[in-house]
């Protein structure tokens, strides 16, 4: 399996796993205390997998401007992952 497959899958299993939490409205036990509510894990694995796709399709295109867009998408979605959905503790009335 080459490297860009294997970031594909990567990529798919955590924009699987992202979706899955905020279809269900609940996150695994052991990721959920990372975040003060599950709708923040599931966003944060969405947009970091949806991210990590990107950047691996845009790779695999031809031509020097998809990759480098690709890049710059992919760096957005990871800031607001980041940014607004970072792992922090429960509120101690959870």
């Amino acid at each position: 399996m080459g490297t860009a497959a294997l970031g594909g899958l990567i990529g798919l299993v955590l924009l699987a796993f992202g979706a899955r939490v905020l279809v269900s409205g609940r996150a695994p036990a052991v990721i959920g205390r990372s975040f003060r509510t599950d709708r923040e894990a599931g966003f944060y694995h969405l947009l970091f997998g949806l991210a990590v796709l990107i950047f691996v399709v845009g790779a695999r295109l031809a031509g020097g401007t998809s990759g480098t867009t690709a890049s710059v998408v992919s760096v957005a979605l990871v800031a607001v992952a980041v940014v607004r959905f970072r792992p922090r503790a429960r509120r101690k009335d959870d």
